[in-house]
């Protein structure tokens, strides 16, 4: 697979395309799906981007929407075919959260929000071990280190070529202050991410227990910017059995309210890497 085509992100277009060819004909969801005698959930699924789409139903699709233009088909069928390739995600078995891996490594920009640990993109391997052991009991060694190699493999966002334009994190203080792999580990981790945060490109922000109650209370998420005007942002919630993405222009709007909320109530990025240091001095006591 070309390095530059990204099958998940391919998805996502094609289907957004699928959606406007279908609103320019003036039909429903429920309309196409009873002329090809398909569900309307597969209708749904094929226009999110959430499910592979086949040429054959791409096929089908134009012809429903009389279109015409063999131009417009014929590019149509190919962003079908590269969005069935694998991902390099895929060479490291079954990862359950695969689809925001694919959005990850496209995105221009990420605000994230986080309250148990350190966000992914910035962990060392050993803190990456001891959250993956720590919060999947059920995973053998080799799963662990599975899981831990995809993680750091995601970090190319940060340390390689193609590195995030903004990645803006805002953490409650717990994450500080829980003692993850154990003393050195959490030392060591401080130290990443207070050097991490000299970048340009990197912003990171404690929210500190004085400040009380706040909106992130409710849960962690993610927003996710792309570089093409076509590609809408996605709010995105990790989950235990399965994970959600919101792209409806009012929730994007919402959470990005909520999240402006959150970085006024953290600490400055100043303050947070004294806040950080703090907690260094402690655990290498």
């Amino acid at each position: 697979m070309s390095a530059s085509i990204n099958p998940t992100v391919r998805r996502r277009r094609l289907g957004a395309e699928l959606r406007r060819l279908r609103e320019l004909r003036g039909m429903t969801a429920e309309e196409v799906a009873g002329r090809l005698m398909v569900s309307q959930s597969k209708i749904s699924r094929l226009e999110n981007g959430r499910r592979s789409i086949s040429q054959r139903d791409v096929r089908d699709l134009c012809d429903v929407y009389e279109v015409g233009d063999e131009r417009i088909r014929a590019g149509l069928m190919e962003m079908a075919r590269e969005s069935r390739q694998r991902g390099w995600w895929h060479e490291f078995g079954d990862i359950p959260y695969s689809v925001y891996i694919g959005l990850e490594a496209e995105a221009s920009s990420i605000r994230a929000y986080e309250t148990s640990y350190v966000p992914g993109l910035l962990q060392t391997r050993q803190y990456a071990e001891a959250v993956v052991a720590g919060s999947s009991p059920d995973y053998d060694v080799a799963a662990v280190r599975r899981r831990v190699d995809v993680r750091l493999k995601r970090q190319s966002r940060i340390y390689g070529d193609n590195p995030l334009g903004s990645f803006w994190v805002v953490i409650d203080e717990a994450v500080l202050m829980r003692e993850v792999g154990g003393s050195q580990v959490m030392a060591d981790q401080l130290y990443q991410l207070i050097e991490l945060g000299e970048r340009p490109n990197i912003n990171i922000q404690v929210i500190p227990f004085s400040h009380g109650a706040h909106p992130g209370m409710t849960g962690t998420f993610s927003l996710m910017e792309f570089p093409e005007s076509a590609d809408s942002t996605v709010v995105y919630f990790e989950g235990v059995t399965s994970d959600l993405y919101l792209e409806k222009e009012t929730d994007v709007r919402r959470y990005t309210h909520m999240y402006d909320h959150l970085r006024a109530a953290a600490a400055s990025v100043t303050e947070t890497r004294q806040l950080m240091n703090t907690y260094v001095e402690r655990f290498t006591k």
